[in-house]
């Protein structure tokens, strides 16, 4: 008796019922294991019945899951394994409005808004160097005696992004300074 007054002799029944029913159905699909029969039990959500939902059934409603079993897979002529679920293809979620160019295609067009003088543009699809990397460019430029402008507003747009992302530590090393 558990502190309720109730004796356990039903749910050990279902239990005992329930795995006798499953391993019916096991054995009827040609099954090695339990989850061999989630395919065979259709979820009105559209799809087959996924394990997890199984072991919970068994456990929480094993009348209803025998139910289930025995309509689908016992009582069938011949089981039949239910379609998957459809799921959104790999991918779908990416912006659609976004344009994806390749490399090759990248470098024609930076080409052409060099041809162009779109400095802007030459910007805008410039590949991004650290600063680091344009340090050491630029570096190497002046010593061959070359001028390259865009060399330089790289070096200079990635010191402006340094110091953006360095501004709120700065504000907030301020403030505890206060």
């Amino acid at each position: 008796m558990n502190p309720r007054g109730e004796t356990m002799e039903p749910k050990t029944k279902n239990l005992r019922e329930i795995e006798e029913v499953i391993s019916k159905a096991i054995k009827k699909v040609n099954g090695r294991k339990e989850n061999d029969l989630c395919k065979y039990l259709p979820m009105t959500s559209g799809g087959y019945m996924h394990h997890f939902t199984l072991r919970k059934m068994k456990n929480r409603q094993p009348a209803e899951l025998g139910t289930l079993i025995e309509k689908f897979i016992i009582n069938s002529d011949k089981p039949s394994v239910v379609a998957p679920k459809q799921r959104a293809a790999r991918g779908s979620r990416k912006r659609r409005d976004q344009l994806t160019f390749t490399r090759n295609q990248l470098e024609r067009m930076l080409n052409i808004a060099r041809l162009a003088g779109d400095k802007e543009m030459v910007s805008v699809l410039a590949p991004k160097k650290s600063l680091a990397a344009c340090k050491r460019d630029l570096i190497s430029s002046i010593r061959h005696g070359r001028v390259e402008p865009e060399l330089w507003n790289a070096y200079v747009e990635s010191l402006n992004m340094m110091q953006q992302a360095s501004a709120p530590i700065n504000e907030m090393l301020q403030m505890l300074n206060k």
